[in-house]
């Protein structure tokens, strides 16, 4: 079955890519396919307009991603586990950073109680975010705020959940400097700001 005309644009846009690539570092295919060893996991929501690398201004093999819809991170959840345990066992990556963002679909769907399908059992975790933090969001003068503050405090709580996984807790005895952030970026300017949860063991 041929490609149509957006699949092929996908093509070509990598071609385009791997010519700039190699025009400006001759060798950085070959170094890639050589090793991995990136200083960062980075576990981040899913939303297209929030691309790790991009943001952080890193290269191919700088950072090790993980994504899914608001950046949830769930002790059943043997996906991000799996990529966690990896990334600090295996890669033994420095800097574990969980990134949300302003605006957040998943997250406004968690506040705002919509029914969306098989998505809501995985919104679930935001909502018990919601319920923890009722007073907090209570607080806030406008509805834009409490989105605000409840991307935030979904930040805050999924950092409390990687540190909590027998990964990290097994690397903290064993004295492995990870260390764990919460960030936040903003689809309005494009900036990342420092939620000041950041924990090692």
């Amino acid at each position: 079955m041929p490609h149509d005309d957006e699949i092929l644009r996908l093509f070509a846009n990598n071609r385009d890519w791997a010519a700039r690539m190699v025009q400006e570092d001759p060798a950085v295919f070959e170094r890639l396919r050589g090793q991995q060893t990136p200083q960062f996991l980075w576990i981040g929501c899913s939303d297209s307009r929030v691309p790790a690398n991009q943001i952080i201004g890193l290269m191919p093999g700088e950072v090790f991603v993980h994504r899914n819809v608001s950046n949830i991170v769930s002790h059943s959840d043997l996906n991000c586990l799996s990529v966690l345990q990896f990334a600090v066992d295996v890669l033994q990556v420095g800097h574990v950073i969980v990134c949300g963002h302003y605006g957040c679909a998943g997250v406004t769907a968690a506040h705002d109680d919509r029914q969306l399908g098989v998505v809501d059992n995985w919104l679930e975790h935001v909502k018990d975010v919601r319920r923890t933090h009722a007073a907090d969001l209570d607080a806030c003068a406008t509805r834009d705020a409490r989105l605000d503050r409840l991307c935030e405090l979904n930040v805050m709580a999924q950092v409390k959940n990687v540190c909590h996984t027998t990964v990290v807790q097994a690397a903290w005895r064993r004295r492995q400097p990870v260390q764990v952030h919460g960030f936040i970026y903003s689809l309005d300017d494009g900036l990342l700001r420092d939620l000041g949860v950041s924990q090692r063991g």
